[in-house]
C-alpha cells in the first residue's frame, strides 16, 4: 500500500496549533496570574534572583577594569555605596508598596493614571525588554568567552564566538518551547557553588597580594602618578562609576519574585507583613553579598592582572576571575570555575526569558495592546529568540560592547523605581521621605544620563523596543476596540427592580448623554425618541447613561445603579468606553430576561474621522454605529442580537 502523502497545509496547520497551544492551566480556565505560587524560604528565593544578580561577577570585574583602569576599586566603592544607601532603601520601599510582585512599574501605573500613565508604562516596558534581552545575549556571550578561553577546549572552536553564542541562545529557546517551570532547587545549587568558587578564587588572590606587597605599592604609585591626589581620584571615580552600573542589576527581579517568598502563617493577601519582612531580608542579604564580591573582585583583578589582558583580545576580557582561577589554581580548578560560570550565566538567560514572557500577560492585555497570539508562550519565545540573534550578531557576541545597553536598561528601571517611591512619599505627605528619595532619584538620573551619553547604543536598542511596543500596542488597541471589554456586569437592587417593573416583553432603553440631569432633560429626550421611533405611549422606557471613567483602560467591571429623577427611571454606569458598555449591558439584559432589549439612539453629525479618534482616545464618538459593530462581533446570530434604533 502506498504511503499517504499529507498536503503542506496539514503540516502548517499542525505547526500553528502547536505554536498557539495554551498552557494547561489556561485550558482549565485558570489564568497564569491566578495560579497559586509555591512559596519558599527567603534565602532560596534570593538564589533565584541571584542567577541574574550574582552572575554578573562573570564579566563585571573585567568591564570595570577596562572602563576605569587602576581606579576600578574606587569606582566600584562608589557603586557599592549607591547599592547599599540608594538602591536598597528604594526597593525595600517598593516591596512595602507592591507586596504581590507588581514592582515599580505598577506603582507608576497607579500614580500616573489615564493615557500618560499607560504611555509611560509602555516606554518602561521598552527598557525592561532591553534589560532582559541584553541579559540573554550578554550572558550567552560571556559563557562563550569562558568556553573558548578554556585551555582544554579544542582549538577549532576559537574564532567562532558568534556561532557558539547563537547555539547557547537556541538551547535556551528550546527549553522554553518545550515548557519551562520554576526551578528553585537548581538555582540554589548553582548560586551556592558559584559563590563558593568565587570566594575561593578571591581568597587565593588576596593571599597573593599579601605575599607580594610590591603589587599594592605599584598600584598606589600608578594612581598618584596618573591622578595626583586622593581628591582627584575620587572625583574621576565618581565620573567613571556609571560605566560599572551592571552591578546594580538584581533589585527589580528581587521584588518581582515576592509572591514566591514564604511569610508568616497569619499573613493575608491584603497585608502580607511576613512576606514583606522576609523580602527585606532577601534584598539586604543580596545587596551585602554582592557588595562584598564587587569590591574584593575589583581589587584582586585590578592588582593581579596586567592591563593588556583586559583588552578585547586579552585572556581576561569578560572573564577576569576565571583568568585568576586558571592562573593561580591550575586548569583543573579553572575548568570547574568555567563550568560553574557557564551554568549560572545560561540560567541567568533563562531567568530573563521567563521575565520577558511575563511582561505581555501582566500589562498589555489589560490595555488591549497585545494581539491574540501574544497570549501564547511559544510565539513569544520565537520572537524574543529572533531579537536575541539580531543583537548578538549586531554586537558580534562581544561582552564589553553590550555592557552599555545592559546598564541603560538597568539604570532606567532603577531611576523609575526611585521616581515612583519619591512620588509615593509626596502623595503620603512625607516631606522627609520626599527629600531623601528625591536625592537618590537625582543620583540615579545622573548615572543614567551619563551612561546614555557615553554609550548611546543602549538607548538606541531601547528606542527600537519602545517604538515596536507602542506601534504594536496601538494597532492591537484599534483592532480589539470593538470587543465587549467587560469582565462582568453588576447591577444594584434598584436597577434590578426597574427591569422587573417593566413587566413587558420588550425592554426599551433610551441612550442618553447626561447633561443637567433634571426632569426637563429627560422629558425632552423621551418626547423626541417616542416621536422619532413611534413608541406607544403606554410602553415604559428606561434611560441608559454611561459615563467615562478612565478611557485609557480596556477591560473593566461595569457596575450599573438605578436612580429616579421625578417619574423618570435611569440606569447609570461608568466604563472606559460608552458603546462597548452599552452593548455589554444589552447582552446582559437579554440573558437575564430572555427577551431582546431595544436601545434608542440619535444620529450624530460631523466628521466621521473625528468621531473615530474620540472613540479611540476618549471612549465616545459615534455611539450607535460602534455599539452595533460591538454587538455584531459579540453575537454571531443576528436573531439573538439586541435591537438598535437610530432616529433624529
Amino acid at each position: 500500500m502506498a504511503k499517504r502523502i499529507r498536503p503542506a497545509t496539514y503540516y502548517r496547520r499542525r505547526l500553528v496549533c502547536w505554536l498557539l497551544e495554551e498552557d494547561k492551566a489556561v485550558k482549565k480556565g485558570v489564568t497564569r496570574t491566578a495560579e497559586p505560587h509555591r512559596q519558599h524560604e527567603w534565602w532560596q528565593v534570593m538564589c533565584l534572583t541571584g542567577v541574574d544578580y550574582f552572575s554578573t561577577l562573570g564579566y563585571q570585574p573585567g568591564i570595570a577594569a577596562l572602563a576605569a583602569g587602576a581606579l576600578s576599586p574606587l569606582a566600584t566603592l562608589i557603586l557599592v555605596l549607591l547599592t547599599l544607601f540608594g538602591a536598597l532603601p528604594i526597593y525595600r520601599r517598593v516591596a512595602v508598596m507592591s507586596p504581590h510582585g507588581e514592582g515599580s512599574i505598577s506603582m507608576l501605573e497607579h500614580l500616573l493614571p489615564w493615557w500618560q500613565g499607560k504611555l509611560f508604562v509602555l516606554c518602561l516596558l521598552g527598557f525592561v525588554a532591553t534589560d532582559f534581552i541584553i541579559t540573554i545575549t550578554l550572558s550567552a556571550a560571556d559563557a562563550t568567552a569562558h568556553i573558548v578561553e578554556n585551555p582544554l577546549v579544542p582549538a577549532f572552536l576559537h574564532g567562532h564566538d558568534i556561532g557558539l553564542t547563537l547555539v547557547l541562545i537556541t538551547l535556551l529557546s528550546a527549553v522554553f518551547l518545550r515548557g519551562f517551570r520554576e526551578a528553585i532547587g537548581l538555582a540554589v545549587f548553582l548560586v551556592g557553588a558559584y559563590l563558593l568558587l568565587n570566594l575561593i578564587t578571591i581568597g587565593v588572590g588576596i593571599s597573593h597580594i599579601l605575599s607580594q606587597p610590591t603589587v599594592v605599592s605599584d598600584w598606589r604609585e600608578a594612581l598618584f602618578k596618573s591622578h595626583g591626589n586622593p581628591l582627584m581620584m575620587l572625583g574621576v571615580s565618581a565620573l567613571l562609576f556609571p560605566k560599572l552600573a551592571l552591578g546594580l542589576s538584581g533589585f527589580e527581579t528581587g521584588v518581582a519574585v515576592m509572591p514566591l517568598v514564604r511569610g508568616q502563617r497569619n499573613d493575608t493577601e491584603e497585608a502580607p507583613v511576613g512576606r514583606v519582612r522576609n523580602t527585606h531580608k532577601l534584598l539586604t542579604s543580596a545587596a551585602v553579598i554582592m557588595s562584598f564580591f564587587l569590591l574584593t573582585s575589583s581589587l584582586v583583578t585590578t592588582l593581579l592582572i596586567p592591563a593588556a589582558e583586559f583588552q578585547p583580545e586579552g585572556k581576561a576580557n569578560g572573564r577576569a576571575l576565571a583568568y585568576l582561577a586558571h592562573q593561580f589554581m591550575g586548569d583543573g580548578f579553572g575548568t570547574l570555575y568555567d563550568l560553574s560560570t557557564i551554568s549560572i550565566l545560561w540560567f541567568a538567560g533563562a531567568s530573563a526569558m521567563a521575565g520577558l514572557l511575563n511582561i505581555v500577560p501582566r500589562y498589555l492585555p489589560r490595555y488591549g495592546m497585545a494581539p491574540n497570539w501574544a497570549r501564547a508562550t511559544r510565539p513569544l519565545v520565537l520572537v524574543y529568540t529572533t531579537i536575541a540573534f539580531a543583537v548578538t550578531i549586531l554586537f558580534k557576541a562581544n561582552v564589553e560592547a553590550q555592557g552599555g545597553a545592559y546598564a541603560t536598561g538597568v539604570l532606567v528601571l532603577m531611576s523609575s523605581a526611585a521616581f515612583a517611591v519619591t512620588l509615593a512619599a509626596r502623595h503620603h505627605g512625607s516631606r522627609r521621605g520626599f527629600l531623601a528619595f528625591g536625592a537618590i532619584t537625582l543620583v540615579f538620573l545622573y548615572t543614567t544620563i551619563t551612561n546614555i551619553i557615553e554609550r548611546p547604543e543602549g538607548i538606541r536598542i531601547a528606542t527600537f523596543f519602545i517604538g515596536t511596543i507602542i506601534a504594536t500596542s496601538l494597532v492591537s488597541r484599534v483592532w480589539r476596540s470593538t470587543e465587549l471589554r467587560a469582565e462582568r456586569i453588576e447591577m444594584d437592587e434598584t436597577a434590578h427592580q426597574f427591569i422587573a417593573e417593566t413587566n413587558q416583553a420588550e425592554i426599551r432603553l433610551i441612550a442618553n448623554r447626561l447633561g443637567a440631569g433634571d426632569e426637563r432633560e429627560y422629558f425632552l429626550k423621551e418626547k423626541e425618541v417616542r416621536e422619532d421611533n413611534h413608541i406607544p405611549a403606554m410602553d415604559a422606557v428606561l434611560f441608559l447613561e454611561v459615563q467615562i471613567s478612565d478611557a485609557s483602560e480596556f477591560v473593566d467591571t461595569i457596575r450599573v445603579r438605578g436612580l429616579q429623577v421625578g417619574k423618570y427611571r435611569i440606569l447609570r454606569a461608568e466604563s472606559a468606553a460608552v458603546p462597548n458598555a452599552i452593548a455589554a449591558i444589552l447582552l446582559h439584559l437579554r440573558d437575564q430576561t430572555g427577551n431582546l432589549p431595544h436601545a434608542y439612539f440619535g444620529w450624530v453629525e460631523g466628521n466621521p474621522v473625528q468621531y473615530l479618534m474620540r472613540f479611540m482616545l476618549f471612549g465616545e464618538g459615534d455611539i450607535a454605529v460602534v455599539t452595533r459593530e460591538v454587538l455584531r462581533r459579540a453575537e454571531k446570530d443576528p436573531e439573538r442580537r439586541p435591537i438598535l434604533h437610530v432616529g433624529g
